[in-house]
């Protein structure tokens, strides 16, 4: 029987749609760009690192770094908790919990985001 279990978070465990794709958009008018992407035009930048999903949407790499600050500036306060966990997924843990298994999340997101988003949907 395996005892340790190992799950990744976005996309596994919640939906991180609406808190990473505004935080991009929030980002996106904070720094005055013509056009800003729909929530689901935006679905792509979902797992890639964020710096290089900015360049490509600015077109450069000056302001990359510019706009991933003000996605975090909102993304720490607000977007982390716009994640909706998956329907089931609460009753799937508590079964794997209750069976002696070990849980554990692996993701490529930052470890203070993951903690909050953690601790926050239980």
């Amino acid at each position: 029987m395996m005892d340790a279990i190992f799950f990744d978070l976005d996309g596994t465990l919640t939906d991180p749609k609406p808190g990473i794709t505004r935080s991009i958009q929030y980002a996106l008018q904070r720094l005055d760009h013509p056009t800003i992407p729909t929530e689901d035009e935006l679905t792509w930048c979902i797992g890639p690192p964020l710096r290089t999903s900015f360049v490509k949407l600015l077109g450069d790499d000056r302001s990359a770094d510019r706009a991933v600050s003000l996605y975090r500036e909102r993304f720490s306060d607000v977007g982390l908790y716009e994640n909706r966990v998956y329907d089931g997924i609460s009753e799937v843990l508590t079964q794997l919990c209750t069976s002696g298994h070990r849980l554990f999340v692996a993701t490529s997101k930052a470890h203070v985001f993951a903690d909050r988003i953690i601790d926050h949907f239980g």
